[in-house]
């Protein structure tokens, strides 16, 4: 993946047709939204992907570019020339990090990689040590973020007792009433190191944001976000006595919150803040431009300028917190959650729509490493069934919800009664299924099994002479265009324990790319090593399967020999895809997005991978993305690391940036209601006058569609006003 990233910047950076190409063996594009990103690299972005073997890399003696040989997929040797060839190399963990764990007495694995307690991919030999991100194996960063909350997740649990005991309260000066005064705006223009410094003229900037109205102070940083310049911003907010601050810099969708805390520490209030967003909006993407570039940041200044002079204080907003959790799904995710949140005392309630717990966990023997799910499952509905602030709801299902983050109520249909349940937060765990298929005689021929039933009957392994494993049936296609994660692990594991059983039996697997990523190549390679074929396919080429009168035939085009042959086999198992439960009515009652696959869509992929866009509403498990077990429990320990810091509160702050109804021009006319995605505004009778729009702001997103809708006027947004937006349009089409 880093590898495919860098080949899209690189071109994108190139001020000519740059010639990316990428020489692979197997395309691991796994995780969520991986499978489309390479996709677009190879079709949109022109990257080209060489399924290859390196032979050799030399540098040519005379012009010193260097020379790569390879053999191609036709067993044929070629050669290319390139300026410039980066490696993807492995990782492995540094000697200093191995004598860490040797003075933490924690053990290594045989990779010396930490090892970690069965099904708790974060705890560590060591009672109260807990591991996280890459010392566990190699990760991305979502799911290494993941890992850090899921490990502060068992912290919390070994701490719950004392919560709260030590907390000290950060304190912040007396906010200084400005609303009287002329506005005195501070500019702090940003390198970004050569973000921004490297494409446009940093000191031009400042010096036109120098002549703008109102504009007292101006100073350039190389990087306005460090701890150092905060401390300097402070001291020249409180010197200079700026009432509003500008940072041209990049994107407020991660920095704003840093900059408004540090006018907080300054005595103002956090909403008397801007940002001109100079790199997303123009130094990345004009960066062929320089020129143009500059004249566009001074507009982004300028316009920024002109809304700051307009900008108002803004109180803060909280909400009680109801310190109950609803868990909808009973899976293994959501009984990880449902665990993790009663043994930290938070009363919780599961809701599953079948008549047991387990999930699809039911249908799994062993993990990847050989352990006992089943026994693992019937110790966790134990674990439950003893906890007293446990709550088990079967045969039961959401029909409707109110409410917002801290005071959700949640309308539960089970055994024809009607139950609501008033929680403050919501983790969803709705899990997955495999699909369906009619393709390879699934359904007409009982020779032909998907995942789990081959092993569920091993009665039919006993007399199998060939056993052939079919990947990706329906997944990285039109309908499905993502990997489904867990598919080749699971052929692997299922084809070594065949061999394990029976030498003598030939298994194949026909695979797309084999997928058996990080410690996961340990059992690709053993199975190898007991002698289980493995037989590459392309989609224009896909398997044939036919009756025979004593089994099933093969056909398959083998690229290592260049020609079709034909397996004889007694039976085929097919890896379907994972795809979402039907997760539509959760999605409107909860007013969360789903992707264009049906799972549900986290707030930001890496800085928030297990919560929702709407507060108080986290996912894990299959209803997020497929995934391995081990990974759906610490999806499900990460989301109730974050949903406790909600619980664990009395109040809970909302954002204050909501719509505002002018009663005196609201003709009631219910525009804004049914505009409304989040149930945010209703009408409701005033005496004597008739109905009237009001805003529920601890639902209100903020988003202005009312506002929009509103046929009078009478809707109004904080923070981002008519007056205001009108300020920046004409600011940005004045002259400079």
């Amino acid at each position: 993946m880093y590898a495919v990233k860098e080949a899209v910047i690189s071109k994108e950076h190139a001020a000519y047709d740059l010639d990316a190409a990428i020489f692979y063996m197997d395309m691991r594009t796994y995780g969520k939204d991986f499978e489309k990103y390479y996709d677009r690299a190879k079709e949109e972005q022109g990257v080209r992907f060489i399924r290859s073997r390196i032979h050799t890399i030399e540098e040519d003696p005379e012009t010193k570019d260097i020379i790569l040989r390879y053999v191609d997929e036709d067993g044929h040797m070629q050669v290319e020339t390139f300026d410039m060839v980066v490696l993807s190399v492995g990782m492995e963990i540094s000697q200093e990090l191995m004598e860490t764990a040797a003075n933490l007495n924690i053990e290594l694995d045989a990779d010396h990689f930490v090892q970690t307690k069965a099904f708790n991919s974060v705890e560590t030999s060591r009672e109260g040590i807990y591991v996280c991100g890459a010392f566990l194996e190699p990760k991305d960063i979502p799911y290494s973020v993941m890992e850090a909350s899921a490990a502060a997740c068992e912290a919390e649990i070994s701490l719950s007792a004392a919560r709260g005991l030590l907390v000290k309260e950060r304190s912040y000066p007396e906010e200084k009433d400005v609303t009287s005064e002329e506005p005195r705006i501070g500019v702090f223009v940003c390198n970004c190191g050569i973000n921004i410094g490297g494409i446009v003229d940093v000191p031009a900037i400042s010096k036109y944001a120098r002549t703008l109205p109102g504009v007292t102070y101006v100073e350039e940083n190389l990087f306005t976000c460090s701890q150092d310049t905060q401390d300097k911003m402070k001291e020249v907010i409180q010197r200079e006595g700026l009432s509003r601050v500008i940072v041209a810099a990049c994107t407020p969708k991660t920095h704003e919150p840093l900059f408004q805390d540090t006018l907080k520490d300054a005595g103002l209030n956090k909403y008397l803040f801007d940002m001109a967003n100079i790199r997303n909006q123009c130094t990345w993407v004009h960066s062929e431009e320089k020129e143009k570039a500059t004249e566009k940041c001074k507009d982004l200044v300028r316009m920024s300028v002109a809304r700051a002079s307009l900008l108002e204080p803004i109180p803060d907003t909280f909400v009680d917190i109801t310190n109950r959790a609803l868990v909808i799904g009973g899976g293994i995710a959501g009984m990880s959650a449902a665990l993790s949140l009663a043994d930290q005392g938070f009363p919780t309630t599961i809701v599953e729509k079948s008549s047991a717990l387990g999930g699809v966990a039911k249908e799994i023997s062993k993990t990847w490493k050989g352990q006992d799910v089943q026994a693992y499952l019937a110790d966790m509905v134990e674990r439950i069934e003893k906890n007293p602030n446990l709550e088990v709801l079967l045969n039961a299902g959401v029909t409707g919800t109110s409410g917002f983050v801290g005071n959700f109520e949640t309308e539960i249909g089970s055994d024809n009664t009607e139950k609501t349940v008033r929680h403050g937060v919501t983790i969803i765990a709705t899990g997955g299924q495999a699909a369906k298929t009619d393709e390879y005689l699934y359904g007409k021929n009982p020779r032909v099994t998907q995942w789990h039933e081959l092993e569920q009957d091993p009665e039919r392994l006993k007399d199998a002479k060939n056993v052939v494993f079919i990947q990706c049936v329906g997944s990285r296609e039109k309908e499905r265009p993502y990997c489904s994660r867990t598919c080749c692990a699971t052929s692997v594991s299922q084809a070594i324990s065949i061999k394990k059983q029976n030498p003598d039996t030939n298994v194949y697997i026909l695979y797309r790319d084999m997928r058996t990523y990080g410690q996961r190549e340990s059992i690709y390679r053993e199975a190898r090593q007991k002698g289980v074929f493995f037989i590459r396919y392309t989609l224009d080429k896909k398997p044939v399967v036919s009756e025979a009168v004593d089994g099933l035939e093969v056909r398959v085009f083998d690229p290592i020999m260049q020609r079709e042959i034909m397996i004889k086999a007694d039976l085929i198992n097919l890896k379907t895809a994972i795809e979402p439960a039907k997760n539509d009515d959760i999605a409107d009652f909860y007013k969360i997005p789903l992707n264009a696959e049906g799972f549900f869509m986290e707030a930001h992929a890496k800085l928030r991978p297990v919560e929702c866009s709407s507060a108080g509403i986290f996912i894990c498990g299959l209803a997020h993305y497929p995934k391995p077990i081990d990974e759906s429990i610490t999806q499900a320990q990460a989301a109730v690391s974050r949903a406790v810091t909600i619980l664990s509160q009395k109040q809970a702050a909302t954002d204050p940036i909501v719509s505002m109804v002018d009663r005196e021009r609201c003709i009631g006319c219910g525009l804004c209601e049914v505009s409304c995605p989040f149930g945010a505004i209703r009408l409701s009778m005033e005496p004597g006058v008739g109905y009237r729009a009001e805003n529920i702001s601890a639902l209100c997103k903020g988003c202005g569609i009312c506002a929009a809708a509103c046929p009078q006027k009478a809707i109004d947004m904080k923070h981002f006003s008519d007056q205001q937006l009108r300020a920046v349009i004409s600011a940005g089409g004045s002259q400079g």
